[in-house]
């Protein structure tokens, strides 16, 4: 947190050094303001580093997200559009791996945002998140594949 603060602080003395108060500057800055703090990456301790480790997962998730988001949505449309309406609805017991408040709802809202599927309950011992899925037609399949893309990914993120 304490790198995230000097980031900060040296981009506001950059936007004054050089008497451009624009988002434009501001981003310019940021990035350069990171660049001199990742050089200086050994002088902070070790929980100040994770800010730099993270800087690199964080865009690979957002991207990971928006990726899983058009797949699905693709699906959904096709679904739809489809004379047949070939869905199979179902409520899956997803066991979870992460632990933390933040993870689960992390997790459970990232499930919720992908098209077609839709968080519904934690179980009392936060080891069962339930789901609903329009194409739910091998429940292992699902779990299996939300595993290795979402929860992972929100891991990686978090840990």
């Amino acid at each position: 947190m304490r790198a995230f603060v000097y980031n900060v602080v040296l981009t506001i003395f950059w936007m004054a050094v050089t008497e451009a108060f624009t988002l434009e500057n501001f981003l310019v800055g940021f990035a350069i303001s990171f660049l001199i703090l990742l050089l200086a990456r050994p002088l902070f301790d070790a929980p100040s580093r994770r800010y730099f480790t993270l800087a690199w997962k964080l865009p690979r998730f957002v991207l990971l997200m928006l990726w899983e988001i058009v797949l699905s949505s693709l699906r959904v449309a096709q679904a739809v559009l489809s004379p047949r309406l070939p869905i199979k609805p179902g409520i899956i017991a997803y066991p979870l791996e992460v632990k933390s408040d933040l993870e689960i709802t992390l997790l459970a809202n990232l499930i919720t945002l992908t098209p077609g599927t839709l968080s519904l309950d934690v179980s009392s011992d936060r080891k069962v998140l339930y789901v609903h899925g329009m194409f739910v037609d091998d429940p292992q399949k699902v779990i299996e594949s939300t595993h290795e893309s979402l929860e992972k990914a929100v891991l990686e993120v978090t840990r």
